[in-house]
């Protein structure tokens, strides 16, 4: 299985890989940086590879529109996530960002891509090989039956006919594969968990195919669900309600409650506890504050509640968590 790509105009490839078919749990997993700063392009590749899997994490910026070629050889499931901000939106103060996904599986392919000149493209990739896809997912499960029955044909298709918007949730895994500190056996075993936790988000959004119901977020629905995301991370430990929150944003409490769930891809009060839990378990790990400074910190008035909200959150109680 080979995997490569070039930009057009360029001599040299940005990467090409050769990958195992077949399922390795025994190999090393591999990392690579790459920075490219050549006409027309400015780039910044992050790649981890091992038996049967190549993921890639690629910062692009064009001067000019460019043409992008890829070529895959043999069999792969390809699981692709693009990021593009455009210079002319701004939202809160900060690039807006459009994103898309989704999960093909591509036997043996030329492609080539179309990049706008002053658009910054965030581009993450996860290639498996067949063996490695149904290592990870049975085969017979029905989680991906009709997309199991495409690749049996062998012929190029997409779990979902249509891109999806990356949630929340898949962004956190992302930047959790991208950023993770551990080596060795640690590392390839966080990278494959985190793997398969991506690829169930992405089920999970796309297996909805009634679509009748789902919102069409706009612009400015966007805009408001990113400030009400905004006003959370900043208060989460003392949160306004719902009711106040849409009273902040200018956006209805029913619709907000909808759009937010479509958009961030959980409830206003998961996120607010994923926000708790997170802060809670870091500073935990810091082993500076006990349980009950912790409890008051992250907004919970009675340090029982919060023991119970962090083991039913992680599993275990705030007291096996074990300090750096």
């Amino acid at each position: 299985m080979i995997v490569k790509s070039k930009i057009e105009g360029l001599n040299e490839w940005l990467f090409i890989e050769e990958l195992p078919e077949i399922y390795q749990a025994s190999s090393p997993l591999s990392e690579k940086k790459v920075a490219i700063q050549r006409f027309p392009v400015q780039m910044a590749n992050y790649q981890l590879t091992t038996g049967g899997m190549f993921l890639m994490h690629s910062e692009m910026n064009f001067e000019r529109s460019s043409r992008i070629h890829t070529e895959v050889i043999g069999e792969t499931i390809a699981s692709q996530f693009i990021f593009y901000t455009n210079s002319d939106k701004k939202v809160q103060g900060r690039g807006y960002s459009n994103s898309r996904h989704n999960i093909r599986y591509i036997p043996s392919t030329v492609e080539d891509y179309e990049v706008a000149a002053g658009t910054q493209y965030t581009y993450f990739l996860m290639v498996l090989s067949k063996a490695y896809y149904f290592q990870l997912i049975d085969k017979n499960s029905r989680l991906h039956e009709e997309f199991v029955h495409d690749i049996e044909k062998g012929t190029y298709t997409s779990f979902s006919t249509q891109d999806f918007a990356v949630t929340t949730e898949m962004r956190r895994v992302i930047h959790d594969l991208v950023e993770c500190r551990q080596q060795g056996e640690l590392k390839k075993l966080h990278t494959e968990s985190r793997i398969l936790e991506l690829l169930m988000y992405q089920m999970e959004q796309m297996g909805d195919r009634d679509t009748s119901h789902k919102m069409v977020l706009r612009d400015i629905d966007v805009n408001k669900v990113e400030h009400a995301r905004t006003i959370l991370n900043d208060r989460f430990t003392n949160p306004p309600t719902l009711k106040e929150l849409s009273r902040e944003i200018s956006l209805n409490e029913f619709k907000l409650k909808r759009a937010f769930k479509e958009y961030v891809g959980t409830t206003v009060y998961d996120y607010i506890t994923r926000l708790r839990m997170e802060r809670a378990k870091a500073l935990l790990m810091e082993g500076e504050n006990n349980v009950y400074e912790i409890a008051s910190l992250i907004g919970f008035k009675h340090p029982p509640g919060f023991s119970s909200a962090f083991k039913k959150y992680y599993g275990i109680p705030p007291s096996k968590v074990v300090i750096r």
